[in-house]
């Protein structure tokens, strides 16, 4: 029939796309990243507390950039490259960090941002596990600072990643209490360096320069993020991660951690407004110039010879201020270190100006469906409290927005349904000429006013709401650990269980099986969604092609396994949608009269598996 080709050939090339995208990028990733955050678990459990204020491990230094040309800016004045020694880390005091969502500290030699831990985030599930680590001193395992300072022409003296700075005001840096740092030259320039954080995840570094001396100087101000290495990382098809910025007329720049391997500079246009910096799936590190002020912005890559990993920088070179005799000079700069959190980020953009900074968040070239799913999901979450809810929640709403055009669709189908005696009289009065038996069809659809492609509408519908609440469980950290009810205490990661060791009975974890094992993590949730998926494919008669119906018959199987690997709140979302979609059919095909064969269609396969077995 052709309704039966038509919604064969819709879910056929569905499936196909899913199947292909699930096989080749997906699976792939999720398993690095699985791997990544067991690597990231054990190194947490061996170092529980990260990098105590003054008792960080010795650092080997920070290694120049060799054969790494400068970008020019105003003149042939650049960033610095990192100095090639960095003094003991043992000798170093620090300055702790107290606040509501970040914990950590500030070294005095070199005024460094470099220990970081994200008080509300832990490694795993577990509330009981480590918390976060973003930024971490040279010689931990994955050297991850944020550095500002100056360059200066003429020869002046600055300070460098080797000065050691005095604490002159504040003892433990909080929202409340800002600390003050200086550093006197001994030559007439005092610098001091006052560093501010708010509630949640944004640092403000006040620089001034008291210039003592009878000369006027000119310096210019920087602000560099840098790591080495890359800790549980994996490359994601469907999210960016690496570099990232927002400048000017530019716009947003994205390049990933490995898109400067062969060209390892990367200039950026002049300009006045804008942010940059690195971004995970879930954490950023960005640092963003004084609004108005002209800076010029680049990205670099550094991978000498030798190297155990390689380093990723991002940084700018900001206008010069130039201080009179008596004078002092100031440069105000900000850094953002922490979750990328959607109202956290927004606000930041609507408080303090900075410019798109939105963008941090990769929504996908859908975001006008992705974000809507977003505040929709979050919406309800403020008013139920679990995200779970929340899915099943949005799923009706989502069901009642376009419940007319799937009514219409559902309608059409039943039409076809009483339809079916007249169509099988036309196959078999034109059973030898397909063309005149088609054109009999036509004329019969347009007279009953019936289209063909009505059982595609839902399917199709149901596509791009797949992939928008994919994209929402996959990169926004609202839904990282966000527990469901029972055993699901993720909806951000697959279902943990699997009939395969009969849910945790047997000891044997199938995931551990080679090339299938994530296909093999078949849990409660996907067996419910291939179920649902089942049943509403058997309301509709069987395609009378026998090849079709096979498929059919074997395409909730094939759901099953290949939605198993799934966010498990994508899992449940299809399940409930089925669901819904099977008792909104039988209601409407109830109501036209037509007989829902359901029943029929479900006590056939086990009629026909009745005879097989007699015979």
């Amino acid at each position: 029939m052709a309704d039966n080709r038509n919604m064969f050939l819709a879910v056929g090339l569905s499936l196909a796309v899913i199947i292909i995208w699930q096989f080749f990028f997906i699976q792939p990733q999720m398993e690095e990243e699985r791997a990544a955050q067991q690597a990231a678990q054990i190194q947490a459990q061996q170092n529980p507390t990260g990098s105590a204020p003054g008792q960080v491990p010795a650092a080997p230094g920070d290694q120049a950039i060799p054969g790494v040309p400068q970008a020019p800016a105003a003149g042939d004045v650049a960033v610095p490259a990192p100095t090639a020694a960095i003094a003991s880390a043992e000798s170093s005091a620090r300055v702790k960090i107290q606040s509501p969502m970040v914990t950590g500290s500030i070294r005095l030699i070199g005024g460094r941002l470099d220990d970081l831990h994200l008080k509300d985030y832990h490694v795993t599930v577990d509330p009981s596990s480590p918390t976060v680590t973003l930024l971490a001193p040279a010689g931990s395992a994955y050297p991850y600072f944020v550095e500002t300072g100056w360059v200066a022409t003429g020869g002046a003296p600055v300070p460098d990643s080797n000065t050691e700075w005095t604490l002159e005001q504040g003892e433990t840096l909080t929202p409340d209490t800002p600390i003050t740092l200086v550093y006197d030259t001994g030559a007439g320039i005092v610098y001091r360096r006052t560093i501010e954080v708010d509630e949640h995840y944004l640092f403000t570094v006040r620089q001034t320069v008291e210039n003592n001396t009878d000369a006027e100087i000119s310096l210019y101000p920087y602000s560099r993020v840098r790591r080495t290495g890359l800790e549980d990382h994996a490359q994601f098809f469907i999210l960016h991660e690496g570099y990232i910025g927002v400048i000017g007329e530019e716009g947003l720049v994205q390049e990933g951690y490995s898109g400067l391997e062969d060209d390892p500079v990367m200039a950026l246009p002049q300009s006045d407004a804008g942010w940059l910096g690195l971004t995970d799936k879930y954490w950023a590190t960005a640092v963003i110039p004084d609004p108005g002020k002209s800076f010029t912005p680049r990205f670099l890559y550094d991978a000498p010879a030798g190297a155990a990993a390689a380093s990723y920088q991002a940084d700018y070179l900001a206008e010069a201020v130039t201080v009179a005799p008596g004078a002092t000079g100031e440069a105000v700069n900000r850094v953002f270190a922490g979750a990328k959190k959607y109202r956290i980020i927004q606000g930041y953009e609507d408080t303090v100006g900075v410019d798109r900074f939105n963008l941090m968040i990769d929504w996908g070239w859908f975001y006008f469906i992705t974000k809507p799913m977003f505040f929709l999901l979050e919406f309800i979450y403020s008013h139920v409290g679990n995200f779970g809810v929340a899915i099943l929640i949005a799923t009706v709403v989502v069901k009642l927005i376009f419940f007319p055009l799937a009514q219409k669709a559902y309608k059409s189908m039943a039409k076809m349904k009483g339809l079916q005696p007249e169509m099988t009289k036309m196959r078999e009065r034109y059973k030898d000429d397909r063309m005149k038996q088609q054109q009999a069809m036509m004329e019969l659809y347009k007279k009953e006013k019936v289209n063909p492609l009505a059982g595609c509408i839902p399917i199709l519908i149901q596509i791009p709401v797949f992939f928008a609440l994919y994209k929402v469980l996959f990169v926004s950290i609202e839904m990282r650990h966000a527990p469901f009810f029972g055993w699901i205490d993720d909806l951000s990661a697959p279902d943990p269980t699997s009939i395969f060791n009969l849910f945790g009975l047997i000891p044997f974890d199938p995931s551990t099986v080679p090339f299938v094992g994530a296909f093999l993590m078949v849990g409660v949730w996907p067996l419910i969604m291939g179920f649902t998926m089942w049943v509403q494919m058997k309301m509709n008669p069987a395609p009378p092609d026998p090849t079709q119906a096979m498929i059919f018959n074997w395409m909730p199987v094939f759901f099953t396994f290949l939605l198993a690997s799934f966010p498990a709140g994508l899992v449940i979302y299809w399940a409930w949608n089925n669901s819904l979609s099977v008792l909104q059919q039988y209601v409407i095909m109830r109501r036209q009269g037509v007989k829902v064969e359901l029943w029929d269609n479900l006590t056939g396969v086990f009629k026909k598996k009745q005879k097989k077995g007699a015979t």
